[in-house]
């Protein structure tokens, strides 16, 4: 009997001392903001005021990190992001996400499933609901390369517009390319989606190419962040737009540049632009758009 109970000891003593290994962090943070917009705009319906206006922002997060053991890891985050409009009230926008990704060692690689919820209200009115789940695979092949792949499916619902209600399937590859480590690094990454709509005309391909470049540097005590980028998206139609007696198709840049000032270790001083120029056979999706901002963050 004594020797049957000693494997059965050692498992349990080799759970606990994973057990022991466990940690949990927690971290949170606190935005306040104003921001111009050249050209109030409502993407998912293919919708532009072609007015500016002003607005203020708000939001923000609290996220838990748990490492199961030395292979596993997982988290969890709610974020809430609103903008408020002085003068298209209709337009101002509640956003509230949650998130959640289990992590795991393959090896050299690191494979991972994540799922995104998003829920956003416009005027106070449910607008759009959105599922998105993701395994991936990634790792280093050298010191400075690293690469990710995935498989992206996703799910939307739009209210009072079921005609674009979707589901949509898709792959995604990122390089990244660590100059200085953390402190200066470049992102290329490539997309590729399929969406099917309940309203045929809706349905699209689309590529996606994206750059984008980080640069850390001393400012005062603390390191800031320059970061710039660069996203270009196709999307081929697939069937006729009954408004046009054609088929679809935009050509969409975007272009952003932001400046985190680190003022101290928990508070940050935000700058940041964007420019983006949607072209398209369609009248209402063919816009440009330039949005100028600051924000005060506080992290803790």
């Amino acid at each position: 009997m004594h020797r049957s109970r000693k494997p059965l000891f050692l498992a349990l003593l080799m759970c606990c001392g994973d057990l022991c290994k466990a940690s949990t962090e927690v971290s949170a943070d606190l935005a306040f903001g104003i921001e111009h917009d050249s050209n109030v705009a409502v993407d998912e319906v293919d919708r532009s005021s072609n007015l500016g206006d002003i607005g203020r922002r708000f939001g923000g997060g609290i996220r838990v990190d748990h490492d199961f053991n030395q292979n596993v890891s997982g988290k969890i985050s709610y974020g809430f992001n609103a903008i408020d409009y002085a003068e298209f009230d209709r337009l101002s926008r509640r956003t509230n996400t949650l998130g959640t990704a289990l992590s795991f060692k393959l090896g050299s690689l690191k494979g991972g499933v994540d799922y995104f919820f998003t829920n956003s209200r416009l005027d106070n009115t449910n607008f759009l609901s959105y599922h998105r789940l993701s395994p991936s695979l990634s790792g280093f092949i050298s010191k400075r390369w690293f690469f990710r792949g995935g498989y992206v499916f996703g799910d939307k619902t739009l209210e009072q517009r079921s005609g674009r209600d979707a589901t949509s399937h898709g792959l995604e590859t990122d390089a990244y390319y660590f100059w200085r480590g953390l402190r200066r690094y470049f992102n290329l990454g490539y997309a590729y989606k399929t969406e099917n709509s309940r309203a045929n005309r809706f349905d699209f391909k689309a590529h996606t190419i994206k750059l984008r470049a980080v640069q850390r540097f001393q400012l005062g005590a603390n390191l800031s962040t320059l970061e710039g980028g660069l996203r270009y998206e196709q999307r081929d139609y697939q069937s006729i737009t009954p408004s046009i007696g054609e088929n679809r198709f935009d050509d969409r840049i975007k272009i952003f540049v932001r400046l985190d000032y680190a003022m101290t270790q928990r508070l940050t001083w935000r700058f940041y632009t964007e420019y983006s120029d949607y072209q398209s056979n369609l009248p209402s999706a063919d816009y440009d758009q330039t949005v100028l901002g600051t924000e005060m963050r506080f992290s803790f």
